[in-house]
């Protein structure tokens, strides 16, 4: 290691940064020496910074086991004044007259850490309606929003990303190769309409967000009809995805592209 690299090491901050890290990529809690050995520290090693990630907010200790997990400080840290804030304050007003014309929810979702986040959603005014939690993570090739955000990736980025993927590393070799021409088949028709892969009785419409930016697409607009309310519903899908367009396109006024 370099004398330079030495000189600027802040051993505190690492061990507080690894602890983060490693609870991120948890889907349960965990205790102190689970938390270490994890990180490859003793239990003793860790115990100050667990207590002043927690006097801080950044995680959460529960009374009973004695577990940590994350707590959402820094999903709302991430949010305040950054481009994912600003996408979002572009897309309220959008998103909400959108849902009240076709009756229907829909959401906004972006690219995050190669899986799919719901970042802002706007609830059918209907009885019945489809609800998707803002913050939420869903695999990319099961989605349709990850399959737009995908289509519209650069091909080298596009390639790295469903190689490491768990889901697509599943599907046979056929499999694959059909994905990655379904992905094709939305870039040239300039948007996605099939019944969802993950929720039954659901139709989903997605749309790029940026195409015309220099950045390529930044996000993707996504409306989830439930299909026992079709019959009921004067409002054709060719109507639904001319809406959905234009409410792509007042977002993109709104933030510049």
């Amino acid at each position: 290691m370099h004398e330079k690299e030495l000189k600027y090491q802040a051993p505190a901050l690492d061990k507080g940064l690894d602890i983060l890290e490693y609870l991120s990529a948890q889907s349960i809690p965990l205790s102190q020496t689970e938390i270490a050995v994890g990180i490859e520290k003793t239990p003793n090693e860790i115990y100050r910074m667990l207590m002043s990630l927690e006097s801080r907010g950044y995680i959460l200790r529960d009374e009973v086991s004695g577990k940590y997990r994350l707590s959402l400080k820094l999903f709302y840290l991430s949010h305040r004044h950054s481009p994912m804030d600003e996408l979002r304050k572009a897309a309220q007003f959008p998103l909400e007259e959108l849902a009240n014309t076709i009756r229907q929810s829909c959401h906004l979702s972006i690219l995050y850490m190669n899986q799919v986040m719901v970042i802002i959603h706007a609830k059918s005014p209907g009885p019945i309606a489809l609800s998707i939690e803002e913050g939420n993570l869903f695999p990319l090739p099961l989605t349709a929003s990850g399959k737009v955000l995908l289509a519209y990736m650069p091909e080298g980025e596009r390639n790295v990303t469903l190689k490491n993927n768990a889901v697509f590393k599943k599907y046979s070799k056929p499999q694959q190769e059909d994905f990655i021409n379904s992905l094709k088949d939305i870039q040239k028709k300039g948007s996605y309409f099939k019944n969802s892969d993950s929720v039954s009785g659901v139709t989903d419409i997605s749309v790029p967000i940026g195409i015309g930016g220099n950045n390529g697409i930044i996000a993707c607009l996504t409306i989830s009809m439930l299909n026992a309310l079709n019959n009921d519903r004067a409002i054709g899908n060719d109507t639904i995805l001319a809406e959905a367009n234009k409410c792509v396109k007042k977002i993109e006024q709104r933030i510049g592209v």
